[in-house]
């Protein structure tokens, strides 16, 4: 009896041994994965700080991008507002950014009385060497498009992560594409057909259903096999009935800033052909 006493004492001890290992273990990964998180956040905030202090000057019209690193935008905008007494007015491109001009107390306009804007300022989900983006992870592409496309300069921010040689290195989940509801099965089909890959509708989380865009129309992320000539992929796909815009910003940023690990920012411009 003492024996198995004995056994069963040096099993549980092993045992106990192996859960406080596995413990341990869990509390490493977690703490790796809360530095890297709080990591990638100072990397936004760099970004999002040198663009506002570079890019904003005493009236002007602002267009805001959406997103997590937007929020550090406007964070510094509204600061230098109130520090400098600037007369900025800002357009949002979501309902999100509109929440976060009024929550700052900035000033709120649209592009019906500020058509042309000085400057725009916007996140990306993966920025290329040639400052070709992919845009709408968030779903705000559409708008976010319209914005870039009425102001003077549009420039990105991004931290690290976002930033590769080719696109779909770092972003994986694919081009979103914003689409009219009934047509997402044939934009769909259409895409596979012509450029490979396969194009979905785009799932909500805490809702059943597709994730509805601000402007009331579904999303196709397509998650495309090889890079492409994507001046003309972008325009072909715009082509398609049912197809509101892409995900792909060819040839609108012309600047990139980019947070990095080691607390410094990195200027990206396109490359002169």
């Amino acid at each position: 009896m003492r024996l198995q006493g004995c056994v069963f004492s040096s099993f549980s001890k092993l045992a106990a041994e192996s859960l406080s290992s596995a413990s341990s273990r869990r509390k490493h990964v977690c703490l790796l994965s809360q530095s890297a998180t709080i990591m990638a956040e100072e990397a936004k905030k760099l970004a999002a700080y040198a663009a506002v202090d570079n890019h904003v000057q005493n009236n002007q019209v602002v267009g805001v991008g959406s997103g997590s690193t937007i929020v550090y935008a406007v964070d510094r905008l509204a600061e230098r507002v109130r520090q400098e007494k600037l007369n900025i007015v800002c357009v949002p491109t979501s309902f999100q950014a509109r929440q976060l001009i009024l929550q700052h107390g900035l000033t709120l306009s649209d592009l019906d009385r500020h058509p042309e804007l000085d400057v725009a300022i916007d996140g990306a989900d993966e920025v290329d060497a040639e400052l070709t983006l992919i845009k709408g992870g968030g779903g705000c592409l559409t708008q976010e498009k319209i914005v870039a496309g009425c102001a003077k300069h549009f420039v990105v921010i991004a931290d690290f992560r976002k930033d590769s040689k080719a696109l779909g290195q770092q972003w994986k989940k694919g081009v979103p594409i914003e689409v009219i509801p009934m047509a997402y099965v044939p934009v769909s089909r259409t895409i596979a057909k012509r450029f490979g890959g396969e194009a979905n509708l785009r799932m909500a989380v805490s809702k059943a259903g597709p994730v509805v865009t601000d402007n009331s129309n579904f999303i196709l992320d397509w998650k495309f096999e090889r890079a492409e000539n994507w001046k003309e992929v972008n325009t072909a796909i715009k082509m398609i009935p049912g197809v509101v815009d892409t995900g792909l910003f060819v040839g609108m940023a012309e600047r990139a800033y980019f947070g990095m690990e080691d607390g410094s920012v990195q200027v990206r411009d396109p490359s002169v052909n």
